[in-house]
């Protein structure tokens, strides 16, 4: 239990001294002008800092550098935990930040209100998923199987790429806006046929 506080609380200190302005991995991942949260221990070696929650509170963050390496604080809580984009609308569930971010370019595109839960992880995804209702999963397509697996036992409808190894934001970069609309409307459709019957 202390482990966890402690890891809450210097979440908290890094967010505070993060500033908010672009970093490599945002634009490796296409958002060359998307700003975050960013906090530089070591001169010339940012991180991009995510928070993550439970229920609002924060409980730590996952750290990113410029290489897309990624990491968690020692001893934080992450099962249960998200980072959420919320403009009141549709849940969906992912695991990546930048997943994250290409859903909710597209959504936007559409004009379609959304509620991004961004997991970190499949199983987390799962967990976090079986607690809301409604919505679907963009799941990752791991040559595992994994993520495909934890999309399925949400038993919400979810969206998989046509390439083994992507995640929609590999497939938002690859293919662009306008298939990757096309592909994710498809979905959505789905999403609101579910609810319907």
């Amino acid at each position: 239990m202390q482990s966890i506080q402690r890891a809450a609380s210097k979440a908290g200190w890094i967010l505070h001294q993060c500033v908010n302005e672009f970093h490599p991995y945002l634009e490796h991942k296409g958002f060359p002008e998307e700003a975050g949260n960013v906090w530089t221990p070591e001169p010339g070696k940012p991180l991009l800092v995510i928070p993550m929650r439970v229920d609002g509170k924060l409980v730590g963050c996952q750290l990113v550098d410029s290489d897309g390496n990624k990491k968690f604080l020692q001893g934080q809580q992450t099962k249960g935990a998200s980072f959420v984009m919320d403009a009141k609308g549709i849940p969906i569930f992912c695991e990546g930040y930048a997943t994250g971010l290409s859903i909710r370019a597209i959504m936007r595109a559409m004009k379609v209100r959304y509620t991004i839960h961004v997991a970190f992880s499949a199983g987390n995804m799962q967990e976090i998923a079986r607690g809301i209702p409604g919505g679907f999963v963009v799941a990752d397509f791991d040559k595992s199987g994994t993520g495909e697996e934890a999309a399925r036992r949400t038993g919400k409808p979810y969206w998989l790429s046509d390439t083994v190894g992507e995640d929609f934001n590999d497939f938002h970069c690859r293919v662009g806006l306008f298939k990757a609309t096309a592909s994710l409307k498809r979905s959505l459709m789905n999403c609101s046929a579910s609810v319907a019957a």
